[in-house]
């Protein structure tokens, strides 16, 4: 119980400093996940968070059970997710109570516009950190440059680029092996 309990409390601090949604939580996850705790190893959080954005729901909601369901199963994967939800239910029932005192005030203004700022540091931050690790050949570098540039510069829907990259994965895995197991062949 203690286990599942300091699930709970590391999502819940990851859900208190965590704006900007999930992308915001990659260096949050790197520092905390990995670094700290090593609940996961950096491959294992990028895979997490891939298939998180893959899977229906929000990112980091999703990535956070992966964890938490590795750790723990299913009570992990229940405590890892409200965890990180507990403070935003908090936040935004506070918010709303205060609401029309929020609209409109430049200071809150001024400081939401600091916060982008800062996340977009951070997500850039992490996304240097996973690049290293993430890509470890040839193929990897392909697959990143090409779901980049299909991401950035074309109107493509982030689900084909994933089922892509994935049909291409599979694709160089096959001909890597067959190309091995030909080479053993003629060697022997």
């Amino acid at each position: 119980m203690k286990e599942i309990f300091e699930l709970y409390l590391v999502f819940f601090r990851i859900g208190c400093v965590m704006f900007g949604g999930g992308y915001a939580m990659l260096p949050l996850l790197q520092k905390e996940i990995v670094e700290k705790r090593q609940y996961a190893t950096e491959e294992e959080v990028l895979e997490y968070y891939a298939v998180g954005q893959c899977t229906p729901g929000i990112i980091a909601v999703n990535t956070a059970t992966f964890i938490g369901y590795k750790r723990k199963g299913i009570a992990g994967a229940v405590a890892a997710s409200l965890g990180l939800i507990t403070p935003s239910i908090c936040i935004i029932l506070v918010i709303s109570y205060f609401l029309r005192a929020f609209i409109g005030n430049p200071m809150v203004e001024h400081a939401f516009a600091g916060i982008r700022v800062v996340v977009v540091a951070l997500i850039v931050d992490a996304v240097i950190k996973f690049l290293k690790s993430g890509i470890k050949s040839a193929a990897g570098a392909v697959i990143f440059v090409a779901s980049f540039a299909l991401s950035a510069f074309f109107d493509i829907s982030p689900v084909i680029v994933v089922c892509a990259a994935i049909v291409y994965g599979l694709c160089v895995t096959l001909f890597v092996r067959q190309d091995d197991a030909g080479g053993k062949e003629d060697a022997a």
